[in-house]
């Protein structure tokens, strides 16, 4: 996709699938998106990460060399990536609860379940931007806070240290 240009606003897609990839930069093009690039393994993946910041990446659990949720762990945890916070949306097929969890404790922002349509991946992108969460950085994890709400536990229930 040489014609693309780059904007601040760019979006990665990871998919070793190309079919998957086109259908998504479809997707994603019907929601206003221009600036696009695919990578197709894990180390175009990286090679693209490395290049250039991107406001949004959507990888898919199938990815190999390396598999998706090391990829996402190997980014959040490069101090030196300029995609590093970068939220990230992994798409699966068919996900489990073990699948979904080791996403999320590798730093994946949201999670997609395949098939979707265009509307689901917009639902996904307004929640990153509505509510953007902050990025911990813990002795055995670096990603966005992975707790959905915030309560006020008030001083009374608070632990002491």
């Amino acid at each position: 996709m040489a014609s693309e240009q780059i904007t601040k606003t760019g979006v990665l897609i990871i998919d070793p699938q190309t079919n998957m990839a086109a259908l998504v930069a479809g997707m994603l093009r019907s929601l206003g998106r221009r600036d696009i690039r695919e990578a197709y393994e894990g180390t175009q993946a990286q090679f693209e990460l490395k290049r250039r910041p991107f406001d949004l990446i959507i990888i898919d659990d199938q990815l190999r060399g390396p598999d998706a949720v090391e990829l996402v762990r190997r980014l959040r945890a490069s101090t030196d990536c300029i995609n590093r916070l970068t939220p990230v949306i992994m798409m699966s097929a068919a996900p489990d609860a073990a699948s979904i969890a080791a996403a999320r404790d590798a730093g994946v922002t949201e999670f997609l379940r395949k098939p979707f349509a265009a509307v689901h991946l917009k639902t996904r992108m307004d929640t990153i931007a509505a509510n953007p969460r902050p990025f911990i950085e813990a002795e055995s994890y670096a990603g966005p806070d992975r707790r959905r709400r915030t309560e006020d536990v008030g001083s009374a229930d608070r632990r002491s240290r």
